[in-house]
């Protein structure tokens, strides 16, 4: 009944090692005669398995004996090849398609930046001339103040001057009036 049970599951896949041509026996054992070859690459059926020795089936019906060291779980190389050659190619033109996609956002960052480094150096350009003006605003308002200190000083002198000049006339003639003689008055002679 176990071996019934045994059949009625999906029998496992397995393909014959890539590295190697290996020869096929008629029984599980050394002892059996060679009966043909399987191709590295091969798919087969695993039937069953005693000692070294695995029983399978070939896409081709026969059934024979093979080392097990000789069988791999995974599909051979010559079968996943096309399919990933198909992958890479499927890669590699999303790889590209990514690639122009970065090379426009460099592109586009650096004519960005470019223009940016223009209009700062043309900024700076204008900072400097701008610099330069101030500069020369402030010599300029160096010279008109220190002018204008220099008449203010002169109008203060003027105004002590002729302050001074006013005071003096002004005393001398207060000094001069008491010694100046009198004049008389007439008398009016209508009374």
């Amino acid at each position: 009944m176990l071996s019934i049970a045994g059949v009625a599951h999906a029998e496992p896949s397995r393909w014959v090692s890539d590295d190697l041509t290996t020869y096929v026996r008629s029984g599980p054992t050394d002892e059996y005669r060679i009966v043909g070859t399987l191709t590295s690459g091969d798919k087969v059926t695993l039937l069953q398995t005693s000692g070294d020795y695995s029983q399978v089936r070939s896409e081709g019906g026969d059934t024979v004996w093979i080392m097990s060291s000789d069988l791999q779980a995974q599909r051979s190389d010559a079968e996943q090849v096309p399919a990933l050659k198909d992958k890479v190619a499927t890669l590699q033109q999303k790889l590209d398609t990514v690639n122009n996609r970065w090379e426009d956002k460099v592109s586009g960052s650096t004519q960005l930046l470019n223009t940016r480094q223009q209009r700062i150096a043309d900024l700076e350009q204008q900072n400097g001339e701008l610099d330069q003006e101030l500069s020369q605003a402030q010599e300029q308002l160096r010279t008109y103040k220190a002018r204008l200190d220099s008449e203010r000083d002169d109008l203060l002198m003027r105004y002590f001057v002729y302050g001074g000049s006013v005071a003096g006339a002004g005393l001398l003639v207060g000094l001069m009036v008491p010694h100046l003689p009198r004049r008389r008055k007439k008398r009016d002679r209508w009374f």
